[in-house]
């Protein structure tokens, strides 16, 4: 999720939020569907299509689902967490909803796009706001052959996958991975392998954000192998390619203080 721009350093450059023009969103989750319930009661509830912003109410996951809607529709999308993690979301309250919308900071960010190809033959894409996985599908762990802007980097990585990461994402799967966590401004792609058995002590790599890296899935008849793009999962791929795509950006809104560069330095003094 590399930005265009920096985060602004002062929230009063967004112009004011036009009451009646917020549309909300929610998770299933009972917190979210009563908050959902209450907020528009109080603000009232607007069709996308006349929309200013995004309300979005749950977790990371909803907010991920959410920030890929706003891929086509182009509206910004503020969080409020009524979920469990919540590293994307703001702070919970009914009031003074306006004012946040209004005062907060906005980070643009570019998905990575993964193009993969299945043992069938047909062409699969999707759009990852935070990772693009491959994942062994059997026992016997996956062989993965990774090619970077062409060149082959490591010839053959046994492992349980592997995985490139957005900046936001890197504090994710990324992290739980032993991954490093990526600060938006660095323009690097965090590469990491899942638990990789040879070569044992290959630990990953930082890209470039322009690099396009291609995963060649090696013995896929009895090493079968998953792509995961955020949440869209294709089975028994041959290749999957993918490079960050700067023709699509999405804006996600942080309250003052609490964006998403902060967000990202904090985790990593966080004990």
């Amino acid at each position: 999720m590399s930005p265009i721009v920096p985060e602004p350093s002062a929230p009063a450059t967004r112009r004011a939020v036009t009451p009646g023009r917020v549309a909300f969103s929610a998770s299933s989750a009972q917190l979210a569907q009563e908050s959902f319930a209450r907020l528009v009661t109080r603000y009232g509830e607007c069709a996308l299509d006349q929309a200013e912003v995004v309300v979005t109410l749950g977790g990371d996951g909803q907010m991920l689902e959410t920030l890929h809607r706003a891929v086509v529709n182009g509206l910004p999308v503020y969080g409020m967490n009524c979920g469990s993690v919540g590293f994307l979301m703001n702070t919970f309250s009914e009031d003074n909803l306006l004012e946040r919308l209004t005062s907060a900071q906005a980070a643009e960010l570019h998905p990575l796009r993964m193009n993969a190809i299945t043992v069938t033959g047909m062409v699969e894409e999707a759009l990852a706001f935070n990772e693009v996985s491959l994942l062994r599908q059997l026992r016997q762990g996956a062989k993965i052959r990774v090619t970077v802007d062409g060149r082959v980097r490591l010839e053959e990585l046994m492992c349980d996958g592997i995985l490139l990461s957005t900046p936001a994402g890197s504090t994710a799967y990324n992290l739980s991975a032993h991954g490093p966590i990526v600060p938006l401004s660095a323009n690097l792609l965090p590469l990491t392998p899942i638990s990789s058995f040879r070569p044992r002590r290959w630990r990953g790599a930082l890209l470039p954000a322009a690099a396009d890296v291609l995963f060649e899935v090696l013995e896929n008849d009895k090493r079968p192998v998953a792509a995961v793009a955020d949440f869209t999962e294709v089975r028994d791929v041959l290749s999957v390619a993918v490079s960050e795509d700067r023709s699509v950006t999405v804006t996600v809104l942080f309250d003052p203080d609490q964006g998403l560069s902060e967000r990202i330095i904090a985790e990593q003094f966080t004990v």
